[in-house]
């Protein structure tokens, strides 16, 4: 699997690429084109469902809700080589606790950014 050990508070989010292209054959290597496509599929809804979550939940009630959902998310964007995604998700989780919602919803404008950027970049199939 791809591992997301890199801090990425060294580099600005944006400046992580939106796709590491490795990543997902490396996947494919390993359970297979099929199953491949199929868990990248359940990756693609279960992300667009939980950045839209994000946006209902209060941060103020909710930060170890939010910041569980960010570990998920960075997990996954990891697994499939989403790096940009991944890191600010990890940022998120990271600092749910201590941000304003001001800072909240930037951050959640750039992970919808990412995800939209990691869609623009996945490759047919």
């Amino acid at each position: 699997m791809f591992d997301l050990t890199a801090a990425p508070a060294q580099k600005a989010p944006d400046a992580e690429p939106a796709r590491e292209p490795r990543a997902y054959e490396a996947l494919v290597r390993e359970i297979g084109e099929d199953g491949a496509g199929e868990v990248r599929d359940v990756f693609w809804s279960e992300t667009s469902a939980r950045l839209r979550l994000f946006r209902t939940l209060s941060l103020a009630q909710a930060h170890a809700r939010i910041a569980r959902e960010a570990h998920s998310l960075k997990s996954a964007a990891g697994t499939f080589g989403y790096v940009r995604l991944a890191a600010l998700a990890l940022t998120l989780e990271k600092s749910a606790e201590g941000l304003g919602d001001g800072e909240f919803r930037d951050l959640l404008d750039l992970m919808d950014a990412a995800y939209a950027a990691a869609r623009e970049q996945e490759p047919p199939g």
